[in-house]
């Protein structure tokens, strides 16, 4: 994938004001090239091989920032399939592939491969018994180099290398968009994740690593070095299996979950714990505001960890990346404006929010990010409400609004690793509250949010399959509504008149058959059920300034003669 460009100064302040911590940039609206489409397409390359594991080997070299090892790469035949595709971004460099039947013939000879930019190509065919290949199988994968140097991570990933304030090495990895394929080789598309994973890390001996899920040892080595080895044993995004590497420290506590005891880890800098120890007791708060709402933690198995990291922050599954300076709100900012976002520190809540979505519930194709950004949005707004009250979350979410930019669709272009709008943070996370007041049934509205994460749980899934859920559950026909916040870039505006008695509105700058309800007052509190013709309403006002649409609904009013 090429480098992450620069949008327009503009878009880009807003843009990193409001989700800087949450992801990487975008690419610019372009003309695709034929390395987008290898690197965004589910295809014949791709579709007929599914990952079963990652077991990753992987050797830091930090006074020359450079990397080797190998990747051993379990998968399963779903179907025929001649070709297999390894993602390897360059400058890093493969040096070899061995495709065999049992982990313990790793001697045998290397397979020949071809190379197109940062992809790689095996042909297995070749080794085929009987016309078949076996149902399970084992790639080794063994390369070197020195991965891009993240420019400003996490935004412009790549590699992490930092000192802390006392000289110490402080190194990891961010390549969320970018990919995961900027360190390791592997199948680098969001469609399949490993079922499980293990990461061996070597540094040197005088540091610490910690990676994702459970520790499992530590092995000195005669050389200076010492090698971590870390395992998650449920799916995990590509982009998630992230090692940390510093002068770390650790304090945990155990949390009485919905799931049974859950092990909550905090790993920082030894001279910053005394701080963490206070800031972090957000992340119980997290947790029992986001169990009542998405339900059980999700990877209860793995664990959950904060960790500090040598940037802002990432949803790196079960060892989330912390960086806001123990400060609440975003760095010290509400990003709300309301006063609401400085009661809590916004990279824990945010960034443990994809935990259910994201890392339980992922997207097939990174267009469809907003299921994983929008839904997290709003769980800020979600733990307002749980932990300060109904009028606080919404106060909350409305504050975001000033963020939306509307420039370009919610949903990207499929196929080409293309998001689109960074919208889909505060502009999604304001259409899902107002899909929350149609339903105007909060307790519905929970469960709608705990099924998505228990019928789609450790799934893969499409914007469809999402929206379908959410109409099937509510009972209420959304699609229109999805339609106008995610694939438009235009905000419906509610045109009303008002004559004596009589009120007048219609929907304009709306999809055709937009259809969103609205609660108004009108002398009362009532609902109406716009459309793109005139309806009317007759009821006593109490003059023009007596009618007001309630600003829980993410529209634009006008009055006209």
């Amino acid at each position: 994938m090429k480098q992450l460009i620069k949008v327009c100064l503009i878009f880009t302040f807003y843009f990193l004001l409001f989700t800087s911590s949450e992801a990487q940039p975008l690419k610019p609206m372009q003309a695709f090239t034929h390395a987008d489409t290898l690197r965004g397409t589910y295809g014949p390359t791709r579709d007929w091989w599914n990952v079963t594991k990652y077991d990753l080997h992987v050797k830091f070299n930090l006074k020359d920032s450079s990397i080797s090892g190998y990747n051993i790469i379990d998968f399963e035949v779903l179907k025929n399939g001649t070709t297999i595709q390894i993602d390897l971004q360059e400058p890093m460099i493969l040096d070899s592939i061995k495709v065999i039947a049992t982990r313990s013939t790793a001697n045998t000879g290397n397979i020949p491969f071809t190379q197109d930019g940062n992809a790689y190509f095996i042909q297995p065919i070749s080794w085929m018994k009987n016309g078949e290949m076996k149902k399970k199988n084992y790639i080794y994968v063994y390369y070197h180099g020195k991965p891009r140097i993240a420019i400003r991570p996490p935004w412009d990933g790549g590699l992490i290398m930092q000192k802390d304030k006392n000289n110490n090495p402080f190194v990891s990895l961010a390549c969320q968009g970018l990919g995961a394929s900027v360190w390791y080789p592997c199948k680098d598309h969001q469609a399949d994740e490993p079922d499980s994973a293990e990461m061996h890390i070597t540094i040197p001996d005088s540091l610490i690593c910690v990676g994702n899920g459970r520790f499992r040892g530590k092995i000195n080595n005669s050389d200076g070095t010492a090698t971590y080895d870390w395992a998650v044993t449920n799916p995990i995004n590509s982009y998630n299996l992230i090692p940390y590497i510093g002068k770390y420290t650790h304090f945990s506590e155990v949390y009485e979950g919905e799931k049974g005891k859950l092990d909550m880890d905090y790993w920082v800098l030894d001279y910053n714990l005394e701080k963490a120890k206070e800031q972090f007791k957000d992340a119980p708060r997290m947790m029992k505001a986001f169990e009542h709402w998405f339900g059980p933690y999700p990877f209860y198995e793995d664990g959950f960890k904060l960790v500090e990291a040598p940037h802002l922050g990432m949803e790196h599954q079960s060892a989330t990346a912390y960086g806001n300076k123990y400060k609440n709100g975003y760095l010290g900012r509400d990003l709300s404006g309301t006063g609401w976002g400085l009661k809590w520190d916004f990279i824990i809540v945010h960034e443990a929010g994809h935990e259910w979505f994201a890392n339980n519930i992922t997207t097939k194709d990174i267009a469809d990010m907003w299921v994983h950004e929008g839904f997290t949005n709003y769980s800020e707004t979600l733990f307002t409400d749980y932990w300060y009250g109904k009028p606080a979350g919404n106060e909350y979410v409305i504050g975001t609004r000033k963020g939306i930019q509307n420039d370009i669709p919610i949903i990207g272009i499929y196929n080409v690793n293309q998001e689109g709008s960074g919208d889909m943070y505060p502009k999604s996370g304001n259409m899902l509250h107002s899909i929350r007041q149609v339903i105007n049934d909060d307790e519905k509205f929970r469960q709608i949010l705990r099924g998505l994460n228990k019928t789609f749980y450790h799934q893969t899934v499409t914007t469809k399959q999402v929206e379908d859920y959410i109409n099937k559950e509510s009972k209420i026909n959304f699609s229109k509504v999805f339609d106008q916040y995610l694939r438009t870039v235009q905000i419906p505006v509610l045109e009303y008149k008002i004559d004596g008695y009589k009120l007048s509105y219609r929907y304009t700058n709306c999809v055709k058959g937009f259809n969103l309800p609205l609660k108004i007052k009108f002398k009362t509190e009532q609902w109406i059920k716009p459309t793109e013709k005139w309806e009317t309403l007759n009821l006593y006002p109490e003059g023009d300034n007596g009618f007001t649409v309630d600003p829980n609904f993410y529209i634009k009013t006008k009055k006209v003669e």
